[in-house]
């Protein structure tokens, strides 16, 4: 032994002596716990809880034991690492590995419960608009891919829709027409004609949406509320030629719209005074854009319309705090009096629309309200019930309360309810209506309706096992599950009738909700977050570098990759694994060009593969390597974090200083792989960067907008890569296909997915739900050929029942 060695084991032995009264016999070994009091304690405290004045976090984490083993062996004691062998460095982890470092350690000593959870911000929103959607028609939204898409067009001869001879019947896929100086088809005139689109429209995200209506001639345009239009440039002045406006949206639904169009001398009809004079040969065109939350404008694409019309929808717009996602997904586990206020006034901004709509909603003829002359004629024609006594429609309006406050609560009322949230609002209120009003507001603030997990249904696994959910709650959780809202009809008549007992009627149900668009449109959110990419990322490049690239790009991009997304998980396989291994991409004309496809400039989008560069799936999706990149270079480093945390699963810690990139121009001879190498060199960086850049580098031959390159400044790309996987296997790259092949066949991915999809479903911790509960959807996503549906179902059913 050494007499450095000597010492420090001298000194060791010193400071546990001085800490536990013992004394260790010098040619003992120290156990890892011993040597752990000794050196580290200090910093991290006596269990790893950490200290406030040192290391504030928790010693906690996922790096396997070989190489938390290897980390302190490197770094620690910090600023002494000579002090322990490699031998002591292994002792040292084995320790803190198995006491608190490690998921199972973590589970251990403190385990996980479901929490008492209030409704998040999208789950309100979401059961507001379909808590008073319910008492309207159901929308008609087909999903099959052979369904027609567009607007029902109708080509009218004279300036009023529908006000003259109606010559030409069709579905346009989209409002985007040049007619020139000509007439828009046989039988009409070209100086003047009116026009009449008229269908759905479908929002894929919740938020502001701007519509725009171009056109030199007159036009107006209805979204949703088909009472008053949202733009009205129907009698115009000026020369202005674009109309645009806002609208709020909920996502995952598909709205009424209507869009009128005439061609014709503005003013007044002097046209027999000039019959004898040709008309003035006029240009006429129009045409229909939306820009969807943080994207830039567009015409509204055709999958996004549909010819059948639609009910009007409630849209809340009262503004809410964000929820907490600081364990990586939306939660609503916290009250404070900015959402309780929300919660208020989002009350208020309900009953308000209610009431102005109430006969409507309940089921009474309709008043007259200076409606158009369209909608007043349809009203009339689809409205049987004649006019009803005072008596008549009280009645009415308590069962309407009464299904109201059911559909809010998920369940039917007690007694105790019944008497509360109804009768005494009749009661106490001067007219029915005013008890209506009651009745919303206090129904909307209740516990029963802002809470999802309350009482018996929270708690660890062992409480909750002496307590088996009644079949609202199981309808409840699946609906929350799957559409992050209330339970429909056809569910709730389940739990009523006995149907929800057994884990074959849960999952039958949790299948044919899967068909809905509000799962679809879940889902799309969670793959955004999975990807890192739900909040748009700043597509800005180069202009010098990339001239070709703007804003009409972008959006190309981000439709594709949306596409893509939709054509892999729901189609028939609905394969995860074809999310990181396939080799085509949808590409139009625009992104064909700038990617080396061989497509017509104006091709609509179609599978591509595209030759001479390798693509696997998402890893090189255009898309992402363009937003995990700078202006003008790559960003081996952003897109080994995106690799290690979302597809691997790692838990990253933020660099402990604020670190500005090397910049190009400073090392103009260094490609940006030696460049990123150069910079996290120290040791301090390498505690992550080991694993984050060689990730990052196997996608290298991808420039700042994902296309394909085989050198930069002059040398051939190395896009070599490897990683050290948790069980202690140090795996090898040489690009893209080869971490792709890995990623799709790797435990540790399947375990990252299917945990990160679990909590965005669930909202709750996995393991509240046991121990094994990971294991376990792992096993049967693999079962399954990792059919993505069906682990969605599986993983829903599973947490309803529990």
């Amino acid at each position: 032994m050494t007499i450095r060695r000597l010492i420090s084991l001298i000194a060791i032995t010193g400071l546990l002596a001085g800490a536990t009264g013992e004394i260790v016999r010098a040619d003992e070994p120290l156990t890892g716990e011993q040597i752990y009091q000794a050196q580290c304690a200090r910093c991290h405290g006596k269990a790893g809880e950490g200290t406030e004045e040192e290391h504030p976090d928790p010693l906690v984490g996922d790096k396997p034991l070989n190489e938390l083993a290897a980390l302190i062996d490197k770094t620690m004691p910090e600023g002494a690492p000579e002090k322990l062998n490699a031998e002591e460095s292994q002792r040292v982890a084995a320790y803190i590995y198995d006491a608190f470092y490690s998921p199972v350690a973590q589970a251990r000593s403190r385990p996980a419960r479901v929490e008492l959870s209030r409704l998040t911000v999208r789950q309100y929103q979401n059961a507001l608009t379909d808590l008073v959607g319910s008492f309207r028609k159901p929308s008609e939204w087909s999903l099959e891919p052979t369904a027609e898409h567009g607007l029902k067009a109708e080509y009218f001869k004279g300036r009023q829709p529908r006000g003259g001879e109606r010559v030409i019947e069709r579905i346009d896929p989209q409002v985007k027409f040049d007619f020139g100086e000509e007439a828009p088809g046989e039988g009409l005139e070209a100086h003047q004609y009116s026009i009449s689109w008229e269908g759905s429209v479908f929002a894929p995200d919740t938020g502001d949406y701007e519509f725009t209506v171009r056109t030199e001639h007159a036009a107006r345009l209805w979204v949703n509320d088909l009472r008053d239009p949202l733009i009205d440039a129907w009698v115009k002045s000026g020369s202005d030629t674009e109309y645009r406006q806002s609208i709020r949206l909920v996502g995952g639904r598909p709205y009424a719209l209507r869009l009128e169009f005439s061609k014709a001398k503005q003013g007044v009809d002097d046209s027999d005074k000039n019959k004898d004079k040709p008309p003035p040969k006029v240009k006429a065109s129009v045409a229909l854009e939306w820009k969807l939350p943080h994207q830039p404008a567009e015409v509204i694409p055709a999958r996004c319309l549909s010819p059948q019309t639609t009910s009007e929808r409630f849209v809340m717009t009262t503004p809410f705090p964000p929820d907490d996602r600081s364990v990586g997904y939306e939660r609503g586990t916290s009250i404070s009096k900015a959402w309780d206020q929300a919660t208020t006034d989002a009350a208020i901004e309900t009953a308000v629309y209610v009431a102005d709509r109430l006969d409507e909603l309940v089921g009474i003829r309709q008043r007259e309200r200076g409606m158009s002359g369209r909608r007043r004629r349809r009203d009339d024609e689809t409205q049987s019930q004649p006019q009803i006594s005072g008596s008549e429609r009280d009645a009415k309006l308590r069962d309407f309360c009464r299904r109201f406050a059911e559909r809010a609560f998920r369940r039917p009322l007690t007694d105790e309810q019944s008497r509360i949230y109804i009768e005494q609002q009749f009661a106490r209120a001067t007219t029915p209506d005013d008890a209506v009003k009651r009745v919303v507001l206090l129904v909307l603030k209740s516990p029963w309706f802002l809470y999802r997990e309350v009482g018996a249904t929270s708690g660890t696994e062992a409480e909750r096992e002496k307590h088996t959910p009644d079949a609202y709650d199981v309808a409840s959780r699946l609906s929350f599950g799957l559409w992050d809202s209330l339970p429909d009809d056809e569910l709730l008549k389940a739990a009523a009738d006995g149907q929800l007992a057994t884990r074959e009627q849960v999952s039958a149900q949790a299948e044919r909700m899967l068909a809905n668009l509000r799962t679809r449109a879940k889902l799309r959110q969670f793959f955004l977050q999975w990807l890192k990419i739900e909040q748009i990322p700043d597509m800005a490049k180069d202009p010098e570098h990339y001239p070709e690239f703007n804003e009409a790009v972008a959006s190309d991009l981000r439709t594709s990759l949306d596409l893509f997304l939709q054509q892999t998980i729901w189609s028939e396989k609905s394969d995860f694994r074809e999310l990181l291994l396939a080799e085509e991409l949808p590409l139009n004309g625009r992104l064909a060009g700038l990617y080396g496809a061989q497509l017509p400039p104006d091709a609509p989008f179609e599978k591509v593969t595209l030759a001479g560069a390798d693509r696997a799936g998402l890893l090189s999706h255009p898309y992402l390597l363009a937003a995990f990149a700078y202006t003008e270079t790559t960003s081996p480093i952003h897109r080994g974090v995106f690799i290690s945390r979302s597809l691997l699963g790692r838990v990253l810690k933020p660099p402990p200083v604020a670190v500005t990139p090397l910049a190009p121009d400073l090392h103009k001879d260094l490609t940006t792989r030696e460049r990123v190498a150069l910079q996290t060199n120290s040791k301090a960086c390498l505690s992550c960067h080991a694993m984050i850049n060689p990730l990052g580098f196997t996608l290298e031959h991808y420039d700042a907008i994902g296309r394909y390159r085989a050198e930069e400044l002059g040398k051939p790309i190395d896009a070599k890569g490897q990683y050290l996987t948790r069980s202690g296997d140090t795996v090898q790259f040489a690009g893209v296909r080869d971490l792709a092949k890995f990623l799709a066949d790797s435990d540790e991915t399947h375990a990252a997915f299917v945990q990160q999809l679990f909590h965005y479903l669930v909202k709750q911790p996995i393991r509240a739900y046991g121990p094994h509960r990971l294991d376990e959807l792992k096993a049967e996503f693999k079962r399954n050929e990792f059919n993505v549906q069906k682990l969605v179902a599986t993983m829903v059913a599973g947490a309803a029942q529990d």
